[in-house]
């Protein structure tokens, strides 16, 4: 009796369909890696080894060459007060997390506290952990 196999495999291996795919990943990526841009403030924020936890509801943000950010929008100085109040509004006991560079002088920092401790707002400063 003479069985005969029906399906044969083939030996060759086709690698065109595995490239296709690789390339549509390829562009992919590099087009969803354009659509993410980092909004963040370069600084160099002093060290410490205490951290908290509380969750502010904005942060101000001081440069080395003392340009004024809320959040990431530039603004400057004598705008900062009413951003900040639009920007808080009515919340019950707003916190500003304080984003300074180490190199800004101690009464840039005050002038922020100030409006802070002026409007009852309360500020956390942010720090690096050591």
């Amino acid at each position: 009796m003479g069985l005969k196999r029906r399906n044969t495999v083939n030996p060759t291996f086709s690698m065109s369909s595995m490239t296709d795919i690789v390339f549509l990943l390829l562009i992919f990526f590099m087009i969803t890696s354009t659509l993410v841009s980092p909004n963040a403030i370069k600084l160099n924020l002093p060290q410490s080894n205490q951290q908290t936890t509380v969750k502010a509801i904005t942060s101000v943000s001081i440069t080395s060459d003392l340009r004024y950010y809320v959040e990431n929008k530039r603004v400057g100085f004598d705008q900062l007060e009413a951003t900040l109040r639009n920007r808080i509004g009515d919340q019950q006991e707003p916190y500003i997390s304080l984003h300074v560079d180490e190199n800004v002088p101690m009464k840039e920092v005050v002038k922020v506290m100030n409006i802070a401790k002026n409007n009852d707002y309360k500020v956390i400063l942010a720090t690096r952990a050591r």
